[in-house]
């Protein structure tokens, strides 16, 4: 039995398919795994997100500790916005990918639940050369709401003091009231809401929610959702052996103000100064064949790999990500079960808004 978010009961009676994820017992889906995915692309679908680590950073040397602990620049920031980042090590290696928050109290930074233990661990070791406190918030729920009629359906729901807050936050902007804090971000590629609880609140968040007509969704669409909209996972697309560069998040990194020492900037500066590190590219087959994580991937010679490949329900074939060499090839091949299957390159974003992008 793994650890349980204060909705698994809920998760229980919805009849979803537990599953082991990062330690957490977690939905899968709760029937249709397609109807779950079209449900978020086409009106509005929910995902208990609570297995994710929040981190609350406070402190004198809050924000100096998080523009040296990340690769994004927190100063970009004004209160109540977010960015997302890399959180690398010395060789420029990403440990984790982030999002974080500037609010009026200082920061919060959310990780992934399978890297917990080593973000926290690498966190406290950097935090000691800093007059900072960090706090785990195991007292939260998560819950994201994605999809085009997420925010009016969620503000439907609420009291008027926060639905105003929903309709009127803008794309990577935050508030906090009555201990909740109100995101619009999101991992799907669609508009819609991210929200910190309570974790006593949650269950009846939940159900209002449900009442409303939103979809609970689980992890197997969630995926299927973050691959069409080009968002990587970390385990597969990046870990501590691939550098943002090589893993599209190159726009992540604040090189500027030049001055800023950020923990990687060396090696990554080394990386960007040779120009040959290999790139996170979009494949798309249009034919029959489903691409998969693992499969090789042949461009003018030479070998590369699919990190994230799926069925897109959204486009009706197959896409993936590949971290191929360098090239300005447009096709390349990949090797699916000793036939090689021709592909076409594109950039590494396939569905946005529910719509095609390349």
């Amino acid at each position: 039995m793994g650890q349980r978010t204060p909705l698994f009961t809920l998760h229980q009676s919805s009849k979803g398919k537990m599953v082991d994820f990062g330690g957490w017992d977690m939905p899968l889906h709760y029937g249709s795994q397609l109807g779950e995915h079209h449900a978020v692309r086409n009106r509005a679908g929910m995902f208990d997100v609570s297995h994710m680590t929040a981190v609350d950073v406070q402190g004198t040397q809050a924000r100096d500790f998080l523009r040296y602990l990340l690769a994004n620049d927190v100063d970009r920031l004004n209160e109540g916005k977010a960015l997302y980042s890399g959180m690398l090590n010395h060789n420029g290696g990403v440990i984790d990918d982030l999002i974080v928050y500037r609010l009026s109290w200082g920061f919060r930074v959310v990780v992934n639940c399978a890297t917990r233990e080593k973000d926290l661990q690498w966190m406290r070791k950097v935090a000691k050369d800093f007059d900072v406190v960090l706090t785990e918030r195991s007292d939260v729920a998560m819950i994201a709401i994605q999809g085009p009629l997420a925010r009016e359906l969620v503000a439907q729901i609420l009291p008027p003091a926060k639905a105003n807050i929903v309709q009127g936050l803008g794309t990577f902007e935050a508030a906090e009231i009555d201990n909740w804090l109100i995101a619009r971000t999101g991992y799907t590629g669609e508009d819609g809401l991210e929200i910190t609880l309570p974790a006593d609140e949650s269950e009846a968040f939940w159900q209002a929610l449900l009442n409303a007509g939103v979809q609970p969704c689980g992890l197997g669409c969630r995926d299927t959702l973050r691959l069409e909209a080009g968002m990587n996972l970390y385990g597969q697309d990046m870990d501590e052996s691939i550098s943002p560069l090589s893993a599209n998040m190159g726009w992540s990194v604040a090189w500027e103000p030049a001055e800023r020492d950020f923990i990687g900037r060396e090696a990554l500066a080394q990386m960007r100064a040779q120009g040959d590190w290999p790139r996170l590219v979009g494949l798309v087959m249009e034919q029959r064949g489903v691409l998969r994580h693992g499969q090789r991937v042949i461009v003018d010679g030479l070998e590369g790999v699919i990190t994230s490949g799926s069925f897109s329900p959204t486009l009706g074939y197959s896409v993936a990500m590949a971290r191929i060499p360098r090239t300005e090839a447009q096709l390349a091949q990949v090797d699916i079960r000793g036939k090689m299957v021709d592909v076409r390159i594109v950039k590494p974003s396939f569905v946005r808004n529910g719509q095609k992008v390349f």
